[in-house]
Parts: structure tokens; sequence; C-alpha cells
């Protein structure tokens, strides 16, 4: 899939960045061979320092797309995990600036991924650290081709949000499981362009049976713009007010699923800010997030390696009433 509609990006969306705002956490990724085994052993193929939450990471990954990109993060703690943190987001080449606050502890998350694409990840977040968000300078807002949150840092989001929208900045939230929150949709909707649903692929959870068209469905109905569902190996859905697409899942040789999630956000919001169609944004994000599950840690594939994938996906499109 080579993109040919270039509305957007000869008007010079491109060039502006991308912002992301949210927790600078501190992350130990740990890669094993199987998945654990309670009260058993296993054995570790890859230990890593590296940097979260999910903003961080999808900042990091349209950084290596191409696009120019701005991280917003909270402060980190005057800390060992702040300093390694601290260290490794400098590497990224992703302009960020870093606030050590003594008195307030890095959030620290070991996460623990399997070849099966699951993980498992254990955090530790404090209140005095999240409220650090609401000091964070959003003034790169003002010429930011697009703005990216996430649900969990709470009302915090919601700052940021509302100054996007008022500048006519597209909002991407990702609310992972929270579509059935009808609190929560209600304060981020009448803020937002597109929300991101992530459902569990193990088959052991309720959401598995339900259908990803029918979520994307009651997204609209709750006053996004566009819904994204992503279900692992069920592929995607993506819908707006005209028309629902379900992208299939390719076959990859998963070794590392931690940010394939992020990869598809990333994925969405470099087409949307080129002009392409939904259904290439689609496509893409499909075949980025799928690639990214072949390799540990967070390198993302070439946006070349993704548009050659995507073209080979099957799609299906329907109208929407």
């Amino acid at each position: 899939m080579r993109n040919t509609n270039n509305n957007q990006e000869s008007n010079g969306a491109s060039n502006k960045e991308v912002v992301c705002f949210g927790v600078l956490s501190y992350l130990q990724l740990m890669v094993v061979d199987q998945a654990p085994v309670y009260n058993g052993g296993t054995q570790i193929q890859q230990l890593t320092d590296s940097y979260g939450d999910d903003a961080a990471i999808v900042a990091d990954m349209l950084h290596q797309f191409g696009q120019r990109t701005k991280f917003i993060p909270s402060a980190i703690g005057d800390d060992e995990l702040g300093r390694k943190v601290a260290a490794t987001i400098k590497q990224l080449g992703v302009p960020t600036q870093v606030i050590v606050k003594p008195g307030v502890a890095t959030v620290a998350e070991l996460s623990i991924a399997d070849p099966s694409g699951g993980r498992t990840y254990f955090y530790q977040r404090t209140p005095d650290l999240l409220d650090t968000l609401d000091e964070a300078d959003l003034t790169s807002l003002e010429n930011a081709a697009y703005l990216y949150v996430d649900w969990y840092d709470g009302d915090h989001i919601l700052r940021p949000m509302k100054a996007a929208s008022q500048l006519g900045v597209p909002v991407f939230v990702n609310i992972e499981s929270q579509y059935r929150n009808q609190g929560l949709l209600a304060k981020l909707a009448p803020h937002a362009t597109m929300c991101q649903v992530s459902l569990d692929d193990s088959g052991d959870e309720p959401e598995i049976s339900e259908d990803m068209a029918t979520i994307a469905a009651s997204l609209l109905d709750a006053g996004f713009k566009v819904a994204v569902v992503t279900g692992g190996s069920r592929g995607s859905v993506a819908a707006d007010a005209s028309q629902t697409i379900r992208v299939a899942a390719p076959q990859v040789a998963v070794v590392d699923g931690t940010g394939a999630g992020s990869c598809f956000s990333a994925g969405m919001i470099y087409g949307q800010i080129r002009g392409w169609t939904l259904e290439q944004c689609a496509r893409f994000a499909t075949a980025q997030a799928s690639l990214k599950c072949s390799t540990p840690g967070f390198k993302v594939p070439s946006v070349a390696q993704g548009e050659q994938l995507s073209a080979t996906l099957n799609v299906e499109i329907t109208s929407r009433p």
C-alpha cells in the first residue's frame, strides 16, 4: 500500500509534531521462553532497562517512523529508577523535558513477555507523581498535528485534551478495555477525535466473545468520531460514521507482544496526519503492530515494511446505516 492521498501531507501536517502526554515510568522488560508458571521458574531470554508508559512508547515509535514527535511527561523522582529512565529516554531522540522532583517516587513497572504474545506486569504508581502532570507545559500543543493520551492517567488528561480541542488539534485517546465505562466515555468523547480499545486475545476474558464491530459502534454512539478496536490474532476493526472496516491479522512468529497496542496507535496517527483513508490507516496500523510482535522491545519495522505487508491483508468493508 503506497499512499496516494497527500492533501494533508502537502499542507505540512506531517511536518508538525505529534504531542504525546503521559507518565514517564521506569520499565524493566523481561522476555521469557514460556509463560511464567506459578511457584515455578522459567528461563529469561532478555532483560532490559526501558521506559513507559504508552505515551512515551507511542512517541518513540512515531519517531522511528520518521514523524516529528514531542513527549510531555510527568516528573520523575530523585531516585535510582528516575536516573535510569532519564538516561534511557535521552537516547531516543524524542524531545522530552525531564523534570526531577524530590519527594516523589519514580513510577516503576516490571513487564514479563512470552511467545504467546501475552504479558504479565507489575507496577507502582502514586497520586503525588500523577499530580505532576498538572504542572506540565502545554505550549507545544499550539502547533501540534495530533495529541495522544491514555485513559489510565485519570482526569489529568482532560486539561491537554480540552486545550487541544480548543486549538483544533485532533486527539487520540487509548481507553484499553474501558469501553463499557459510560462515565469515562462521557468525560472523554467531547474532547476526543479517535479512541482505541484493546481486547485480550487469550480467550479467557469476557471481551473476547463480543463482536469488535459492535464495540466500535457503541463508541461512535458515545460521541467519538473514529473508533478502533484491536483483538490480537483476530485483527482489528476501524469505524467512523460511514463505514466499518475489518482487517485480518497476518501470521507472524511472535517473540514479544509488548508495545503492539502502542504500535497500532502510532500507525493510525501516522496515517491520519498524512490524509490517508481510514482503510489505509487500519491496514498500516495492523501490519505494523503485527510485525512489531516479531521483535523484542520497542523496535518497530520501517514504514516501507509496514506498507508492503498492509497491501496483502484481507479487508472487509461494510457501510454503516
